[in-house]
């Protein structure tokens, strides 16, 4: 276990949901011809990036077969680098190959996760403090694994649902007002943070007059976010800039002064690393690897 590992119950029902959508309800059909041999096999990165989901295949592994061991190389927030062995299976062959590739899509997904959010962070370090988060614009149902590789990556957390904190965005500020929804939030939930989504000026004045914790700067321009970074100096209220930010902008943004730089893509718009499973026709193969 890693500080990046996802609760174990979110990864053991992940992958009961994936293994029963690859192995159906009458099993590997192929791997059934196959005459029953112990195999090694080596996982290897195929790309450079940053490295996560170790759990997630450590768990399809052992929901396959229990006789199947897995030897680890790397642990979750590693960078790795082209050809790199990452772990050493060793088992029945039927039951590594019925499990390779659904451990590898969990691998390749998460770690495609945790390599583009090193990237946004490496950019935003360059030239302030400002912290990269992700969203909850995530794969349903796999929320806490890519929130897990956003850590791995060296990101952090924007909450993890909605009954995490309160957050005032354009859609409900259009039945109340920013005050109505700050006051109302108090009052029912006097523990919890209370965001509001600001896209203009007027709009930080009312949020910080009305004792917001946080703001949510949403689609504003670099110069814009400059302004209401000096206009919110002393509130105490933190400050986070989303809406379009690419990898190419985001060190503009970070060099505002704003606390967090939240980004939807990291989790909705990864592309996966490349992560393969080589079998060793020698056993000495794999693991000389």
């Amino acid at each position: 276990m890693t500080g990046f590992d996802p609760p174990a119950r979110e990864v053991r029902d992940a992958v009961e949901r994936a293994l029963a959508e690859d192995v159906g309800p009458d099993g590997d059909l192929t791997s059934s011809l196959l005459p029953p041999a112990e195999v090694t096999a080596a996982i290897v990165a195929r790309a450079a990036g940053r490295f996560a989901g170790r759990a997630c295949a450590v768990e399809v592994f052992r929901q396959v077969d229990p006789a199947v061991t897995v030897q680890w190389e790397a642990v979750d927030g590693d960078p790795v680098s082209p050809g790199q062995r990452l772990a050493v299976v060793m088992g029945p062959r039927a039951s590594v190959l019925t499990a390779e590739r659904t451990a590898l899509n969990f691998l390749s997904h998460l770690s495609g996760i945790a390599t583009e959010v090193a990237r946004y962070v490496a950019a935003a370090a360059a030239v302030g403090r400002a912290r990269v988060r992700d969203t909850r614009k995530t794969t349903p149902g796999l929320r806490a694994l890519e929130k897990a590789a956003v850590r791995a990556g060296g990101g952090d957390n924007h909450r993890a649902g909605l009954s995490e904190w309160v957050m005032l965005k354009d859609n409900h500020l259009a039945a109340i007002t920013i005050a109505e929804g700050v006051v109302g939030a108090r009052q029912r939930w006097p523990d919890r943070d209370v965001y509001v989504e600001c896209d203009r000026i007027d709009q930080v004045e009312e949020a910080l007059a009305a004792g917001a914790d946080a703001l949510l700067l949403d689609n504003m321009a670099p110069e814009e976010v400059r302004a209401c970074v000096e206009r919110a100096g002393g509130h105490g209220c933190l400050l986070e800039v989303s809406g379009g930010i690419t990898l190419d902008s985001v060190a503009e943004y970070a060099a505002t002064g704003v606390d967090f730089i939240s980004v939807g893509r990291l989790t909705n718009s990864a592309p996966a690393l490349d992560i393969a499973l080589d079998v060793a026709n020698d056993p000495a193969e794999a693991e000389d690897r």
